[in-house]
């Protein structure tokens, strides 16, 4: 069996953080309530064709309001759990949510520490190089880039600066560039 084998087996995903990609963004601060939780439309048509193009689809989320007592660790469950059913009534479905609760920015799952995308990867046979991330911070687009992700997109205005490979301005954005750029992943 040749060295490129293995990695032949395992299929690439779109790695997604979660609050301004898949949610509503709280801004400064958390979101605590579920009620509180509003999935974005631009966030289920870019899914839709990552599922579409063969991709797995998980979320990586630093969750720091958890540990500082902010989010009951219940609210978040039913976050997430109600994120799979709104998704599940339009024909998707997530590979995994990968939380890291943790305070400490040392944490190996913290991101930019890419510990939820190896995790991920590891658990699923999923070939990170192939994989992209897709986040709104640059914390999200290091932990893509230590992961060995081979493409990082930033969501952010054009004036701020980031290290990703590709960029849009704002979500409602993103189906349109992963239509022309996200390859087919057989």
């Amino acid at each position: 069996m040749s060295a490129a084998a293995p990695s032949a087996r395992r299929r690439p995903a779109v790695f997604f953080d979660r609050d301004g990609i898949v949610n509503r963004s709280p801004g400064p601060g958390y979101v605590e309530r579920v009620e509180d939780f509003h999935l974005l439309p631009a966030f289920v048509a870019a899914l839709r064709i990552v599922r579409r193009r063969g991709y797995a689809a998980v979320i990586v989320t630093n969750q720091r309001g958890v540990a500082r007592g902010r989010v009951r660790p219940e609210a978040l469950d039913e976050m997430h759990a109600r994120l799979r059913a709104a998704l599940a009534a339009e024909g998707l479905r997530l590979l995994d949510i990968r939380v890291c609760a943790a305070d400490d920015d040392a944490d190996p799952r913290r991101k930019p520490n890419p510990g939820m995308l190896i995790e991920a990867a590891e658990a699923h046979g999923l070939d990170l190089a192939r994989s992209w991330m897709i986040g709104d911070s640059e914390r999200d687009i290091e932990a893509g880039r230590r992961a060995g992700c081979g493409v990082t997109v930033r969501v952010a205005p054009p004036a701020e600066a980031s290290a990703a490979d590709l960029r849009v301005p704002d979500m409602d954005a993103l189906p349109r560039l992963l239509e022309e750029r996200l390859p087919a992943a057989d």
